[in-house]
């Protein structure tokens, strides 16, 4: 079976963690730190808050921007459902933004439409998070644009995209936002096995994120409410989480954060390959981003005849092919239309669904492992 995604692990990133087991830090040590730093430097942004995974960096950066009961939270509809269930984390009320039709990508014409709405209605969101599926920038100049003259922060969810640019500045430097957030789990670009990242230009919000990782608990004087007991003391300050990355995980992620670039090339390959193999099938393929390059973390297909879905999945299954389907649209989980929502609410969003199937794409992947995706996607279709 090809998979849709998978590791890339090498002999450096295991000897990595092995170096760090027969070190005096598995838990918090050095190696937390100095992944943070890297990726900070390889962003371009001053601060960066990692994780366990990146639905607890979107957590907290909820938590750091104060979303709570009474406030609003918007997302996309297409992504998994972390994008939208941190809000509810915070006991906040979600609602969506439909995409573009072509991309998945949150609309710019539909967040305009609904934030003037909003407005008419009192009913504006505190927060907006928009996500970068599959890899690909949303148009965030122009989603900036709009939210600033409401007082809207953004958290870009960013799962998908570290590697990628926009705008000729790398994602997760929030040149638009105000808090990026990776993932690290093992079908990403890079991996920590489990993990994530909270990035920021924001020293109040980093110094909030790193309390709330980690119980809500400071060792600095500072921040205290009387004067330290003797080196030993600490204090609860706040109602935090136990978030943290271990040295494990960051010490896999520095050694992997190295070969970052070379794995994005890899995968820039891999997208004009497929471009030439499946040009003259019944489907639309992804395009790059038009304002900077995508990470290509998925490769998702639009098949002409939605009516095909479901045989052309199974067919390439099948034929040991490992496609998978990203996403089924939130709203449509029950527990969401349990809060409220239903089929038909995002009709862009669920068009897109119906035609989509992802294909499989990493680093590793050969050209004669595309060539056989390629030859069972062309007998599907014919089926």
């Amino acid at each position: 079976m090809i998979p849709y995604g998978r590791q890339s692990i090498s002999d450096e990133d295991i000897q990595a963690v092995v170096d760090t087991l027969k070190s005096d830090f598995l838990t918090q040590g050095p190696a937390v730190p100095a992944f943070e730093q890297a990726l900070a430097s390889y962003c371009n942004v001053p601060y960066a808050v990692a994780v366990n995974s990146a639905t607890s960096a979107l957590h907290i950066a909820c938590l750091a921007l104060d979303v709570k009961a009474g406030d609003r939270v918007w997302t996309s509809p297409i992504s998994f459902v972390a994008s939208a269930n941190c809000a509810l984390y915070c006991g906040a009320t979600v609602d969506f933004v439909d995409v573009e039709p072509d991309t998945g990508l949150m609309s710019v014409r539909a967040l305009a439409a609904k934030l003037q709405q909003a407005a008419a209605n009192n009913t504006l969101p505190k927060v907006l998070i928009p996500v970068h599926l599959a890899g690909h920038s949303c148009a965030m100049q122009q989603i900036s644009t709009l939210c600033k003259p409401y007082g809207i922060r953004i958290i870009e969810d960013a799962s998908h995209a570290i590697g990628g640019r926009y705008l000729q500045q790398k994602i997760g430097s929030c040149q638009f936002s105000d808090i990026t957030v990776f993932s690290f789990h093992p079908v990403k670009i890079i991996t920590t096995a489990e993990g994530g990242v909270a990035l920021t230009k924001d020293l109040t919000l980093a110094a909030r994120m790193q309390l709330l990782r980690s119980h809500g608990i400071t060792r600095n004087p500072d921040d205290m409410t009387e004067v330290s007991h003797g080196p030993w003391y600490y204090q609860q300050v706040e109602l935090g989480l136990n978030y943290r990355m271990t040295d494990l995980q960051a010490a896999l992620g520095l050694s992997q954060l190295k070969q970052l670039d070379a794995f994005v090339a890899k995968r820039l390959e891999a997208v004009a390959r497929y471009r030439s193999l499946l040009q003259n099938l019944p489907l639309d393929l992804p395009e790059e981003c038009p304002a900077g390059q995508s990470a290509w973390h998925l490769y998702i297909i639009q098949l002409h005849d939605e009516n095909r879905r479901l045989a052309v999945f199974e067919a390439l299954r099948s034929a040991g092919i490992g496609v998978n389907v990203h996403y089924i649209p939130i709203h449509t989980q029950p527990y969401y239309q349990k809060l409220g929502f239903q089929w038909g609410d995002f009709p862009q969003a669920e068009a897109f669904y119906s035609r989509i199937i992802s294909l499989p794409l990493y680093a590793d992947l050969t050209a004669e492992q595309q060539q056989q995706v390629a030859l069972a996607l062309q007998d599907a279709c014919k089926e």
